[in-house]
């Protein structure tokens, strides 16, 4: 069987399905050609990450294909249910990447904190010059531990942020839907083995927005706006957030107007309105932190999801 890993494969997972029998193609095919590459050569099986998308007309125009997976945890690029009725199988790898996205998270929000975002911008460029007036004007930064976090969205990554904030000392609040509320229990593991289960607040979004010091979003992509200005309106005032979800859960508009404005005092950015040219206005802003849409780009990440992918693909294959 044939494996078109169309956005690259770890070492590790392409290994494991030559191990198997299938032949890995690790040919980047332009998203116009990818269609007749499928049928020219017979391909049986698509991997993909966020940069092909796999729409009803590849889904119908393929029929050799026979698994379609997905290395990450959203599928927003993939017709999943148009495949599932074609029967084919749509696999992904929601918990592979958790660990990479929750540290990246952390790595923002202790960087907005501190204003190192904007000190790595201006360090390099006024430094020799103006280094008692920079040291003056980031010297008011504030520490993570006692604040409360808002995590919005309590999957496999929202479990991985919350245990990062609890291990430093932060408060943890967590919303899941309209309707879910109660509690949820988290185990934090120690590097000796030893662990501990820390019951987690389950509340609505809207009262998560108004307790939160700090606001974290991990939720799948979504038709509207999840945080718009009606959102950042009852947020306490000098707050952070972090989209490290998908673009287009934020509206980039409000958002900016909210850091013009003082109501929220930071915000860190790594998936985007627009990709891949996200609006200048938000690249321009010193208040953001902006990595681009990296969050599962590590080499452990993509060591697990290759070799994950791989398990199930032969897994699937198997059984037929």
């Amino acid at each position: 069987m044939k494996v078109l890993a169309n956005d690259g494969i770890s070492r590790s997972g392409e290994e494991a399905l030559i191990e198997a029998g299938f032949e890995v193609i690790k040919t980047t095919v332009a998203q116009s050609q990818l269609m007749s590459y499928i049928n020219t050569h017979n391909i049986d099986v698509l991997l993909v990450r966020s940069a092909t998308k796999v729409r009803e007309d590849i889904i119908d125009g393929c029929p050799s294909l026979k698994i379609i997976g997905r290395g990450g945890v959203g599928m927003d690029n993939i017709a999943v249910n148009h495949a599932r009725k074609k029967g084919l199988h749509v696999i992904n790898t929601p918990e592979a990447s958790a660990q990479s996205v929750a540290e990246l998270v952390f790595a923002h929000l202790f960087g907005g904190v501190r204003f190192l975002h904007d000190a790595n911008r201006t360090m390099p460029l006024e430094g020799d010059t103006r280094f008692k007036e920079l040291k003056k004007n980031y010297a008011l930064g504030t520490e993570l531990r006692g604040k409360t976090l808002g995590i919005i969205g309590f999957g496999s990554i929202g479990k991985e942020v919350a245990k990062i904030a609890l291990g430093i000392g932060m408060k943890v609040i967590a919303s899941k839907s309209a309707a879910h509320t109660g509690t949820a229990v988290v185990t934090l593991p120690f590097y000796n083995k030893q662990s501990i289960d820390i019951s987690i607040e389950i509340t609505s979004t809207e009262a998560l927005l108004k307790q939160a010091d700090f606001i974290t979003i991990h939720v799948p992509a979504q038709e509207e706006y999840l945080i718009d200005q009606h959102q950042f309106e009852i947020m306490k005032n000098g707050v952070g957030i972090i989209n490290a979800a998908r673009g287009g859960v934020v509206n980039e508009v409000a958002l900016i107007k909210a850091l013009e404005s003082g109501k929220v005092a930071f915000a860190g950015i790594d998936t985007f309105e627009e990709e891949p040219t996200p609006a200048i206005q938000v690249l321009m802003n010193g208040k953001i932190s902006l990595t681009p849409h990296i969050g599962a780009a590590t080499k452990e990440a993509q060591d697990r999801i290759g070799t994950e992918l791989a398990s199930q693909i032969i897994k699937l294959t198997s059984q037929n």
